[in-house]
């Protein structure tokens, strides 16, 4: 039997209070299977079965019973140390509290051995003073060793190093082309920050005032065309296409307003009414605004045979800014005495007096996306660009450009913002709205980026500026749902069609 007990010894891990004398295997005999089978009968073996282990006591005289195969762990190797159980004391006994503490642990260390005694002791208690275990009131908790700045946060604490590598990454901000992807050159294009010179219609045709000409640049086959000639005595102020991009309007610097057919070439009408030069227009629906330099705001109706219906006063310096409202209900206007007014057509007295700004205000848009919104922006001494709401008059935002603002555009496919600067940068600025991040900086002319249109697919701009060029640059993506809309067979800047 000695030698069976030693070949178990090494692959059985007894507890601590079992000896390994205290073991007996017992086997159901088999019956013999052929004569020549051997009988084990008379040895210790004879009835072993090789498969079969009975009997697994502490006490000889335990009765046999049969059980499969099962593997003993040795708590003593399998860390239970790392695991806290809950330390709740026994009630004390009057009398008695001296003894709870160690009869626990006497407990602890026979049903769990010494090791684990010693581990799951108090920090405070004799002969385990240095335990890594403090109780937990957590059962089962899993206990973090050797934690450190580097180490996993423990449940229910937020390692704030570790979410933010776990968290989404921000989507990357959207390239846009750093220089632009055609120039025209612009003789007599002139250096002034009171005139507004280029406009783009809808029919994808380019209007440019060039002294006292304009010429119409068609963008699907660049070609060109002398749409007038005010002739020596006069100049051109201004441009603006209507809104179907049939018909353009033109000021000019004797006061005059004249209406051209874009598509003829031919003037329909002319109308009087200011003191000196037209240098701002802007078309609603139906009406044609004229700003002026004698302060002055004209409303003309093609329909009426008189040179204006309505005039408003307000501004008391020169009109340079004038942008209607995309519902036709409110006309914003700006102007050189560094105030912004708002209009209706009920009123000849402006609704909205906004003197934020502190210098004279030409650049002004409305926002596509949001009824109310408006957005303008001030000369050299103010360099700032600042949002409204025009239905109570709030200002609910601004922000400092660092270089003279001269036109603002608002794009329809993204809530962005376009601005232009003259004094000292002479940039070009993309801007995320409401954040007011820079998308992109654009730099290219060298004097100030007095003029700006928009392409009728909304993705290009073209820049114009006293150093006699007109730039045009892939600003803004394309819109994420395309409308249906007629083919006109246009083609524009390299590309097939402008959508």
């Amino acid at each position: 039997m000695e030698p069976i007990t030693q070949r178990r010894k090494s692959g059985i891990n007894l507890p601590s209070t079992m000896s390994e004398t205290s073991l007996r295997l017992d086997a159901f005999s088999s019956p013999p299977r052929s004569k020549r089978t051997t009988n084990l009968a008379s040895s210790p073996m004879s009835n072993r079965s090789p498969r079969t282990i009975s009997n697994l006591s502490s006490s000889p005289s335990s009765k046999s019973a049969s059980c499969s195969d099962r593997f003993i762990p040795c708590r003593s190797s399998s860390r239970l140390h790392t695991f806290g159980l809950v330390e709740k004391a026994s009630p004390v006994k009057e009398g008695g509290g001296g003894n709870n503490d160690a009869y626990s642990r006497l407990l602890k260390s026979e049903l769990f051995g010494a090791d684990f005694s010693c581990f799951s002791s108090p920090a405070g208690s004799k002969g385990c003073a240095n335990s890594p275990m403090s109780p937990s009131k957590n059962m089962l908790r899993f206990k973090t060793e050797n934690s450190g700045p580097n180490s996993p946060s423990v449940l229910g604490h937020t390692d704030t190093s570790l979410s933010n590598e776990v968290s989404t990454p921000p989507k990357p901000p959207r390239k846009v082309p750093k220089t632009p992807h055609k120039v025209l050159d612009a003789p007599s294009l002139q250096d002034d920050f009171y005139l507004n010179l280029v406009d783009w219609s809808s029919q994808n045709i380019l209007a440019v005032g060039l002294g006292t000409c304009v010429y119409l640049w068609t963008a699907s086959n660049s070609r060109v065309t002398k749409l007038c000639d005010l002739g020596p005595t006069d100049s051109v102020c201004s441009v603006q296409w209507t809104r179907e991009g049939s018909y353009i309007s033109i000021g000019t610097s004797l006061g005059q307003v004249q209406v051209w057919d874009g598509t003829q070439c031919k003037k329909v009408r002319t109308f009087g009414g200011h003191q000196t030069r037209t240098g701002v227009l802007a078309w609603s629906s139906r009406i044609l605004s004229s700003g002026s330099r004698d302060r002055n705001i004209l409303q003309h109706d093609v329909r009426v045979p008189s040179d204006f219906v309505s005039k408003f006063i307000g501004h008391k310096s020169e009109v340079c800014g004038l942008k209607w409202s995309h519902d036709d209900r409110e006309l914003a206007s700006g102007g050189n005495d560094n105030q912004l007014l708002v209009w209706n057509q009920r009123s000849q007295q402006p609704v909205l007096k906004l003197t934020e700004h502190t210098a004279a205000v030409k650049a002004i848009t409305w926002s596509p996306h949001q009824c109310g919104l408006l957005a303008s922006g001030g000369g050299t001494a103010d360099r700032c660009i600042r949002f409204w709401n025009t239905i109570n008059g709030n200002q609910l935002n601004h922000i400092d450009t660092g270089s003279q603002v001269c036109n603002l555009a608002w794009s329809k496919n993204v809530n962005e913002i376009v601005s232009t600067h003259g004094y000292s940068q002479n940039q070009i600025m993309v801007w995320k709205y409401p954040s007011m991040s820079k998308v992109a900086t654009l730099t290219g002319h060298s004097l100030r980026v007095l003029y700006l249109a928009m392409s009728p697919d909304g993705q290009t701009i073209v820049t114009g500026a006293g150093d006699e060029t007109l730039r045009f640059w892939n600003v803004f993506p394309s819109v994420k749902i395309p409308a249906a809309v007629k083919d006109t067979g246009v083609w524009s800047l390299g590309r097939t069609h402008i959508r």
